[in-house]
C-alpha cells in the first residue's frame, strides 16, 4: 500500500487564499522571496515543523489543519488580525459569506479535478 504523500503547500495556499492574504504578504511574513515562497506552496520545499508551525500562526489555523485540509475548520475564520510580531496591519475581512462562497467554489474545482482524476469527468 502506497503512503499518502501530505500536501502542505496545497493546504497552506487554501488557507492563504480563504484569509484574503497574498502571495507577497506571506513571502513578507516569513521573510523569504516570493519565488521561495512560491515553492511551499508547490510543495517543491521540504518544511520543517518550525516553519510549518510559522506559516499556522500567520494565518491563524492549527498546525494540524496545515497538515490535513478540513473543511469543516474553514468557517471559524471570520477575520484577520495584525500578525503577533509584525509591523503591518493587515486588512481585516469581517464577511463569513464572503469565505463561503470561495470555499464553495473551491470545493467545486476539487471535484471536478478528482472527478477527472477518476475518469468519471
Amino acid at each position: 500500500m502506497e503512503a499518502k504523500q501530505l500536501n502542505i503547500g496545497d493546504n497552506v495556499k487554501k488557507f492563504r487564499e480563504l484569509k484574503g492574504f497574498t502571495r507577497e504578504q506571506m513571502a513578507d511574513y516569513l521573510n523569504l522571496s516570493v519565488s521561495a515562497y512560491g515553492n511551499i506552496e508547490r510543495n517543491k520545499t521540504d518544511l520543517t515543523v518550525s516553519r510549518i508551525q510559522q506559516i499556522a500562526e500567520i494565518l491563524e489555523v492549527d498546525l494540524a489543519q496545515t497538515l490535513n485540509f478540513d473543511a469543516s475548520q474553514v468557517f471559524n475564520i471570520t477575520h484577520n488580525e495584525v500578525i503577533q510580531g509584525m509591523h503591518s496591519k493587515v486588512e481585516n475581512h469581517n464577511h463569513p459569506d464572503e469565505y463561503k462562497e470561495k470555499y464553495i467554489k473551491m470545493m467545486e474545482n476539487e471535484i471536478a479535478r478528482l472527478k477527472k482524476l477518476a475518469g468519471e469527468a
